[in-house]
């Protein structure tokens, strides 16, 4: 017998969990307080309510289509699925190789409408950095209003609506895979010795996603700073839904911080960290993603004592610890 559908699901939820930088106190007031807002929602606002925010934090992941008793045993697994995706998890059924599910790490549909409800996380990370968490929620609360209002207009269900034509069963995991890659990166950090900027991107090159980021064109890469330039402290961009406010970085500066490592920058990003004089490491957008993916996927699988097999899409690629 393979792995249901919601077994992949739950297991997914409580490895993403137990890797959050929150403490499981912080995450289960978080919820206390989501319990209470619910309760005084009247019952036509019930009825539209994401009930599935009451039991865990993440609204970017959901079991997007299907039935979670379903049986697993061959899964397609990519960084972004939509309808080319789909059709092809549907060709490749029919030639024979069925697959029994689609997994995501970018989240699609309603995950994609509320992503940035996972988005309150980046106070409690730049608190343990040492920002002021008041001014962190203050400059928080800028960005995810920023961030809803530019997901307001796209067409979440778009693929959506095609799996469902299809038959077939939809997974996305976004910030379970993010927890993953912050708290991996955060303890390899903290165990492996680094003294300058150069020396951070020797230890990403040690990983086999990075690696195989590079042999795809996409290494490691210093923004800001020289391979001689101090590290400092080192923060993580790797978690939070979405890129955090720009006006973080001064704020980073005064708290001891040298060094950001993130799977991405933007243009102004950039900008406002170099103005912070940060250094400013890429480690990769997808080489992260699939780095996040692969720890998951391996922790689940390991748990729930069974394999599955992977036919890897669009940009991730299997590596197994």
């Amino acid at each position: 017998m393979g792995i249901r559908l919601g077994e992949l699901y739950s297991k997914a939820i409580e490895v993403g969990l137990e890797n959050d930088p929150r403490s499981r106190e912080e995450i289960d007031e978080l919820l206390k307080r989501e319990r209470r807002r619910f309760e005084g929602l009247s019952d036509k606002e019930k009825e539209f309510f994401d009930r599935q925010l009451l039991e865990h934090p993440f609204a970017d992941s959901r079991i997007l289509n299907g039935n979670p008793d379903s049986e697993l045993n061959r899964v397609m697994v990519g960084i972004d699925i939509d309808t080319a995706e789909l059709l092809l998890a549907d060709r490749l059924s029919a030639s024979g190789r069925k697959i029994d599910a689609v997994i995501s790490h970018h989240p699609s549909a309603r995950a994609w409408a509320q992503f940035y409800e996972v988005m309150d996380m980046q106070v409690d990370i730049l608190q343990q950095l040492g920002v002021n968490p008041v001014l962190a929620e203050k400059l928080l609360q800028e960005r995810k209003e920023a961030v809803r209002r530019k997901v307001m207009p796209a067409n979440h269900h778009k693929a959506l609506d095609c799996a469902k034509l299809l038959g077939i069963s939809w997974v996305c995991m976004h910030t379970p895979s993010d927890n993953c890659v912050y708290s991996y990166l955060k303890r390899y950090f903290e165990e492996n010795h680094y003294r300058t900027v150069g020396d951070v991107i020797d230890l990403l090159y040690e990983i086999p996603e990075y690696q195989e980021g590079a042999r795809r064109g996409t290494p490691p890469v210093i923004l800001l700073g020289s391979r001689s330039s101090l590290a400092g402290r080192i923060a993580l961009e790797m978690t939070g839904g979405t890129e955090p406010s720009v006006e973080n970085y001064r704020h980073l500066v005064n708290a001891g911080i040298g060094t950001i490592v993130g799977m991405h920058f933007s243009e102004e990003h950039y900008k406002k960290a170099k103005e912070a004089k940060l250094n400013l490491v890429v480690a990769g957008h997808m080489s992260s993603d699939t780095l996040g993916m692969n720890l998951l996927l391996d922790e689940v699988m390991r748990r729930l004592g069974q394999r599955l097999e992977v036919i890897a899409v669009s940009g991730f690629y299997r590596v197994e610890r």
